[in-house]
């Protein structure tokens, strides 16, 4: 199985900012424990702060991934144009976020993704990523 995990704008600070919410581990160190514990699975990682290089990058997993795991970041609740691309490729996706969306700012509890995914993971911290994981493999979307 080969899944494809996307990080959107601000996750290149994981471990710097907002500890409180978001922790303290770099995502890059953690991304190196999921391998270790997922060795069947074939990995890959991408992060980008720019909307349309996502847009880009879950169109172009179409006939490579079994899956993508995608955390929008801040885009979750504004970009139709995600939500689109979701919609438009036959490879599943599940929707991961860190913290709990409903718990904060109420603008975060709507997502603009959602419609189109398989599943969402909500709150767990970064083993929310794991759990998307062991998803895709106990599921096989």
């Amino acid at each position: 199985m080969k899944i494809l995990i996307i990080n959107g704008p601000n996750l290149n600070l994981l471990g710097k900012r907002e500890r409180s919410i978001y922790g303290n581990e770099l995502f890059e160190d953690f991304y190196l424990k999921l391998k270790k514990s997922f060795p069947e699975t074939e990995l890959n990682f991408f992060q980008s702060n720019i909307e349309g290089e996502l847009i880009d990058e879950i169109q172009s997993a179409e006939g490579i991934y079994d899956g993508i795991i995608l955390n929008a970041g801040g885009y979750t609740h504004t970009s139709v144009a995600i939500g689109d691309a979701i919609k438009a490729v036959m490879v599943p996706v599940i929707e991961v976020h860190i913290s709990n969306i409903h718990s904060r700012e109420d603008y975060r509890s709507h997502s603009m993704i959602s419609s189109g995914v398989k599943g969402i993971v909500i709150g767990f911290g970064l083993e929310s990523y794991r759990i998307a994981i062991q998803a895709f493999i106990n599921k096989g979307l």
